[in-house]
């Protein structure tokens, strides 16, 4: 089965953080998906996982330092700047978040992000209370509002993480961003749905069994969010009507909360009309629903 990825030319920045184990697999996934792979390591990232290692995933010598002799008579890091289609960063930890949003070029990623024209995205990694963290939040708020379009935030998810917590924090599986980039991927913003209107469902929903419990899924919501920003770029007017999610919507689109598959179908149809509309059903609707709801706690029973 054919990938949009085959043929495409991706660097694939790798930093210090535990994720780094998982970089492997990526590399690994986007050749196998066709890509041409370079892979630029921090320093960090070496303490977790070898160049070498990577070097033989990617079939390409791995990049870890800024002034390379061997390189810089034909300035290097400028030529592999221009080098590649998209530029993704997995895993992106908080310090190199902050120096990213800070417009600094201490190291040759950095370097290469300031100097490179190329599609980023980026998976950010880290310990939960680290995302949560404001500063963090300014960070990505940051880099989203000064370089638009032209930055993707991949993940990141929740769960378990290497230190014990559970929440968000956990750097995307390599299935999930591959198959993210297949969806968002574009040489430049098109005019192919210019004048429609899109509205997507996306997430799962929550139905009450009372004022404390409710029915609901562990859908993450991302399939529709990363819908919704393709639709955007090819030139739609998107509305997502949206679940419970922890993600952010993506830049261009109006997104309407909802809780319940009553709210979520009421606020489609109220969306929808017309001849230039287009539909599509990605929430996770929760396949019950009870016939009342308690106004009151239900109480505990011995049995």
């Amino acid at each position: 089965m054919s990938s949009k990825l085959s043929g495409k030319k991706i660097l694939l920045g790798i930093t210090g953080g535990i994720a780094a184990y998982k970089s492997a697999d990526l590399c690994r996934q986007l050749v196998k998906a066709g890509a041409q792979v370079r892979v630029v390591m921090s320093r960090g990232a070496q303490q977790f996982i070898t160049p070498l290692s990577l070097q033989a995933l990617s079939g390409n010598p791995v990049q870890t330092e800024l002034l390379d002799s061997d390189a810089e008579a034909g300035m290097g890091h400028i030529e592999l700047a221009k080098w590649p289609d998209l530029i993704l960063v997995a895993p992106a930890t908080a310090d190199f978040l902050a120096r990213y949003a800070q417009g600094m070029a201490g190291d040759l990623l950095n370097t290469l992000l300031l100097a490179s024209t190329a599609q980023v995205f980026l998976a950010p990694a880290m310990n939960q209370a680290m995302w949560l963290n404001p500063l963090t939040r300014r960070n990505i708020s940051e880099l989203t509002k000064t370089l638009g379009s032209a930055v993707t935030i991949l993940g990141p998810a929740q769960g378990e993480q290497a230190c014990g917590d559970v929440g968000p924090g956990r750097m995307l599986e390599p299935a999930e961003l591959c198959e993210s980039l297949e969806i968002l991927i574009t040489k430049e913003p098109s005019s192919l749905l210019a004048g429609r209107k899109v509205v997507i469902t996306a997430g799962p929903t929550q139905e009450a069994l009372d004022p404390v419990r409710y029915i609901s899924n562990h859908s993450s919501g991302k399939m529709g969010y990363a819908l919704a920003e393709s639709c955007v770029r090819a030139g739609a007017k998107v509305t997502l009507v949206s679940g419970p999610t922890k993600l952010d919507a993506p830049d261009g689109v109006e997104r309407l909360n909802v809780l319940s598959a009553v709210e979520m179908r009421d606020t489609v149809l109220a969306q929808l009309g017309g001849s230039n509309n287009i539909f599509i059903a990605c929430a996770a609707v929760a396949d019950y629903r009870p016939q009342t709801i308690q106004t009151k706690k239900i109480k505990k029973k011995p049995d």
